[in-house]
């Protein structure tokens, strides 16, 4: 349903045209707070007022005109969803009127309404005239079928039309974007006797409730929600839309600035590098250039930053560019989100654009490859924004959170889109760790390859082994083990009789170790013999009168069936069958589980061998970390008691 919506109204224009004073008359509320304001009589910061239109809750930023506190307006103008922009009919058109509107543009304001203030000071003739001038001002941009209202907040002429035009353009406005994901640039903090810091700003996406926990950019600090007002009312729960007083525990309150964000855990990461879509305004006065040093806006931050075009050396007046932005401060931001350049000398704005890569790297310039990833990335279609983002992660496994950063795109939309790409064998699902991930199929073709050419490589390097044991495959590809992917891959190069795969070791199929065939067959004799020795297995001597004439090749095959983990060594010359070795920690920590110890003839009894084999099996047993010796006696190792607490049931 579209009642009870929250929204966002700001207001905008050239200073003294009564833009304080028109929201006055709308809300009984002054929002100019701070003594210099009222002594001055002009706006220097925002201001904050609740509107109430029935279906609608509007939470009204009002923000000031003059060019000097650009920055405090460009700060009230993030994450609008409307705008109420003020021209005086004393006064008419003027300089700031004009830089808030394509301010307002550049940030992709989509409606709003134009009141046209101090009606009672003009005659009829001049306010059609006015009137004239503002609707030539707005044509072409978004207001330009926007409702006019004259209006005098000293007489109260027109206020109830412009409440009426304001509820008819938000029952127009299209659901707001929201991801699901909470975020808030803050703009104000203060401290209450009492509660502690309040951090203030409007809320861009998702919910917050009280005990939630948050994360406070850009210094990545975990934060708890200990109290929450919306509207100047206390509540349990915020969310897009709202103006929110979040009361945080933990932090000071001369820690928390204008330009920080609170999001939820995971979702914003701090950067000093994006990539944008970069738009010069028609009527800048100069234009933006390659190496050139600016002011970035983006939430409520304002950050130097060095432009650096992709391709060309300057984006003209009017015209459209790829680039990439470095910035002498992290900040956080998503996909999606506007900003604007200005240069402070002489003041203008020049230009601005939405981010296309909220953590990105250097791209070379005229990247012809990256270039055209780039523009695939800034298609409405979800599913070219999605292969185009996971092609620019590479062999990355980013989770749903994380695409959602760098999409735009909610979970759901996510999900769709990537089913869509995998019908079409653009995208593969893998299985990685306890979670699904999607990879680009051309990535995927290329890790396999890579796991392939890694095997054979192992294999040449120990000719002899009929297999490779797992953890020699993971560490020639320390990359691919980090992110977790060398299991599915494994799974997938198996399903298609790429590679044998056993529990331990792998081999690329049809593959033969160099062996003769008696070799072979002594090496499977010998691997027999100590795995029917149990605890009590045959060494090295009694394995070489097993072989005969053939003990010379003994040595060799032991460290043949150690590399294809078949057998353990021990110690002693003694080698124990790979899964006797697993019974033996199962027995020993079964019996020290109680916190008790026990001597070596109490080991032994409990292996069922004698001391000849106990002894080496509990020095074994000591290196391994499976158990400390203290004197005559054994207790529960560190390494058993980690494996211990990781198996516990939670």
């Amino acid at each position: 349903m579209d009642g009870e919506r929250d929204l966002i109204l700001g207001t905008a224009g050239h200073i003294d045209h009564g833009k304080t004073a028109l929201v006055r008359a709308l809300t009984g509320v002054d929002t100019d707070r701070l003594p210099a304001e009222k002594q001055r009589g002009i706006t220097i910061d925002l201001g904050f007022a609740a509107l109430d239109l029935g279906d609608y809750r509007l939470a009204l930023v009002d923000v000031p005109g003059h060019e000097r506190f650009i920055r405090n307006m460009l700060a009230g103008a993030s994450g609008l969803d409307l705008a109420l922009l003020v021209i005086a009919a004393d006064d008419s058109v003027m300089p700031q009127t004009r830089e808030h509107l394509e301010i307002l543009r550049l940030l992709g304001l989509r409606a709003g309404v134009v009141a046209l203030t101090k009606c009672d000071l003009a005659d009829p003739g001049w306010l059609a005239l006015v009137e004239e001038e503002a609707r030539a001002l707005v044509a072409g941009t978004f207001l330009a079928d926007a409702p006019i209202v004259r209006t005098s907040s000293t007489t109260g002429q027109g206020i109830d039309e412009l409440r009426s035009a304001l509820r008819s353009v938000c029952g127009g406005l299209p659901r707001p974007r929201d991801v699901g994901l909470f975020r808030m640039a803050i703009d104000r903090s203060f401290t209450l006797p009492g509660h502690g810091t309040v951090a203030t700003g409007t809320v861009a996406s998702g919910t917050a409730s009280v005990g939630d926990e948050l994360t406070w950019h850009p210094s990545g600090r975990a934060v708890r929600v200990r109290g929450l007002h919306r509207h100047e009312r206390a509540a349990e729960r915020v969310g897009r839309g709202s103006r929110a007083a979040i009361n945080l525990a933990g932090v000071h309150h001369t820690e928390v600035e204008r330009g920080q964000e609170l999001s939820a855990a995971g979702y914003l990461e701090a950067s000093r590098a994006l990539t944008v879509e970069l738009r010069a305004v028609e009527t800048a006065p100069r234009a933006l250039r390659h190496r050139g040093r600016y002011r970035l806006h983006i939430g409520t931050a304002e950050i130097t930053a060095t432009l650096s075009l992709i391709e060309g050396d300057e984006v003209r007046p009017g015209g459209l560019r790829l680039a990439q932005l470095f910035l002498a401060e992290p900040t956080t931001s998503e996909y999606g989100r506007p900003f604007v350049l200005r240069e402070e000398s002489p003041p203008a704005t020049l230009g601005g654009g939405r981010v296309l890569q909220p953590s990105a790297r250097r791209i070379r310039r005229r990247d012809a490859s990256a270039l055209e990833r780039l523009r695939r990335l800034a298609l409405d279609d979800p599913r070219e924004r999605l292969a185009a983002a996971l092609t620019f992660e590479g062999i990355g496994v980013p989770d749903d959170v994380r695409l959602v950063r760098l999409t735009g795109l909610s979970r759901d939309e996510l999900a769709e889109a990537g089913a869509a790409l995998e019908a079409a064998g653009r995208v593969v699902g893998l299985s990685v760790g306890k979670r699904g991930a999607r990879l680009l199929a051309e990535v995927v073709d290329d890790l396999e390859d890579r796991v392939l050419r890694a095997l054979k490589r192992l294999h040449e390097a120990r000719p002899r082994l009929s297999a490779i044991p797992r953890v020699h495959l993971a560490a020639e590809l320390p990359d691919l083990d980090r992110e977790g992917l060398v299991p599915a891959l494994l799974d997938r190069l198996a399903a298609r009789q790429a590679i044998v795969v056993d529990g331990r070791t792998i081999a690329v199929a049809g593959r033969e170790p160099k062996l003769s065939q008696g070799e072979r067959r002594l090496k499977g004799e010998l691997a027999a013999a100590i795995r029917g020795g149990g605890f009590s297995p045959p060494d090295a001597s009694e394995l070489a009168k097993l072989a005969a004439t053939r003990a010379a090749v003994v040595p060799e095959l032991l460290e043949i069936l150690r590399g294809e983990q078949q057998v353990v060594p021990i110690g002693g010359g003694l080698d124990l069958d790979f899964e006797a070795e697993a019974e033996l920690r199962r027995k020993v920590v079964e019996r020290l589980r109680d916190g008790t110890s026990m001597t070596m003839s109490e080991l032994r009894d409990l292996l069922g061998t004698t001391r000849k084999f106990a002894v080496p099996i509990g020095e074994y047993l000591d290196r391994a970390g499976v158990t400390v010796r203290s004197g005559d006696t054994r207790s529960l190792g560190p390494s058993a008691l980690e494996a211990e607490i990781e198996t516990r049931p939670t």
